[in-house]
């Protein structure tokens, strides 16, 4: 039932009970936080073989390298033909990177700021002439935002539909404005929202007319084989931007941080010929290699891409019931069926709700008042500011479920409790 339909007496003795619940959690001592998408003790302890699977005796590549040693600025042949065989792109076009797609991304930014792409003058020249741009699907990643925030990017909010980014709107910008020079696209799972892109998403994005030539998408595809129900697979962008000649214009980033252990796992960039090979050639600038005794143990230990999707089901299975518990306790504890909704997702690491417009900043104080971090506010939009204060990022991946039901409960009686006034003050009472 709709709180339209609710009387201003029963919507006020409902805010006196829920009251009495949150005062009860006061008293708890409680001391929670659900606020990252981090892996959980059971999914890393998955991973425990890896500090065993090399010994000074078998730390030589396929090639004879010494991975103990310097060499192989690329990245090992045999991890990168692990990559391409998983995801389906030309060996040729991978570079190896460190231990996180953030870390890359940064990386081809400053690049991109300090060298220009492919004979286009520096971002930082640029800068110095005209403000620049960025289009940022919202809800996105704060990660994301914070990058092209530091780095004087005026970032566009872009509304992300059930299909992605709203492309009329994307279309419409980047080909009457030279200054806008790239878009955040997280294609599969994405987070927060776990929106997967359509095929006609991908497409325009691949054969679109930009204004400026170095417009880039930088392409996250960080959930690319974390599915939890339903498995979605994206189609190729690199494969659909190939007819179009605009393969240059994809910077296609994966990484295996939430497949074995985060900060320690390897990452790859994608992209077309001529970027991969301006990049190799910036890379010589930077490093003699990046660890390849780390990609040498992601080979032995995954060996395969299909040990690797077997690996992401046994991963499904102890994240499923966080998801299936936080999806039923948002069930039973919303009061009325428009304090707040929400969106199960099919796979990544998050769950988004939209609570009673104006609200979300007061529920995340709330819950925080008590010893419970849920978010960080309005953090999936630009700057922090969330237009409408309605969103809200779940992590429900790495507490213990009795933690994180103890989280969620609490959750769920501050959305009641902030709806529940918010809708009487509308009523002038």
């Amino acid at each position: 039932m709709k709180t339209k339909q609710i009387s201003t007496l029963q919507l006020k003795q409902d805010l006196k009970y829920l009251k009495k619940q949150y005062e009860e959690y006061r008293g708890k001592g409680l001391n929670l936080n659900i606020s990252r998408g981090l892996p959980c003790k059971e999914q890393l302890d998955l991973n425990a073989e890896m500090f065993h699977v090399l010994d000074e005796n078998n730390c030589i590549a396929e090639d004879g390298t010494d991975c103990r040693n310097y060499g192989v600025m690329y990245g090992l042949s045999e991890c990168i033909r692990l990559f391409s065989e998983l995801l389906d792109i030309p060996s040729e076009n991978i570079v190896l990177g460190g231990e996180s797609c953030l870390n890359l991304m940064y990386d081809q930014f400053m690049r991109y700021y300090a060298f220009g792409a492919l004979g286009e003058k520096p971002w930082s020249m640029q800068a110095m002439e005209h403000e620049l741009k960025w289009l940022c699907p919202v809800p996105g990643y704060d990660c994301h935002f914070n990058l092209t925030e530091a780095l004087g990017f005026r970032m566009i909010n872009i509304p992300l539909l059930e299909t992605g980014p709203d492309m009329d709107m994307v279309e419409k910008l980047v080909a009457q404005d030279p200054t806008i020079k790239g878009i955040w696209c997280v294609p599969q799972y994405s987070n927060p929202t776990g929106t997967v892109y359509s095929d006609e998403t991908v497409e325009r994005l691949a054969k679109m007319k930009t204004a400026a030539p170095d417009f880039r998408i930088f392409w996250d595809n960080a959930y690319a084989v974390h599915h939890l129900y339903k498995e979605h697979i994206v189609k190729d962008i690199l494969k659909a931007a190939e007819p179009y000649g605009t393969t240059d214009r994809i910077l296609y980033f994966f990484s295996t941080a939430k497949i074995t252990f985060p900060g320690s796992g390897v990452c790859l960039m994608a992209s077309g010929d001529k970027t991969i090979e301006e990049t190799k050639r910036l890379l010589k600038l930077q490093i003699f290699s990046h660890d390849k005794l780390n990609q040498l143990r992601h080979v032995k230990y995954l060996k395969t891409p299909e040990n690797i999707m077997n690996h992401m089901k046994d991963i499904a299975a102890i994240l499923r019931p966080r998801f299936d518990m936080v999806d039923e306790i948002l069930t039973q504890n919303r009061l009325y069926e428009d304090v707040y909704t929400w969106i199960k997702p099919d796979g990544g690491y998050f769950i988004t709700v939209d609570s009673y417009g104006g609200c979300a900043k007061k529920i995340l104080k709330m819950t925080e008042d008590v010893g419970v971090k849920v978010a960080i506010p309005a953090s999936t939009y630009p700057y922090h500011y969330d237009p409408e204060d309605t969103t809200i990022r779940l992590a429900p991946t790495y507490p213990p479920m009795e933690e994180l039901k103890e989280a969620m409960k609490l959750f769920c009686i501050c959305a009641n409790i902030a709806a529940i006034e918010k809708i009487i003050e509308e009523r002038g009472i």
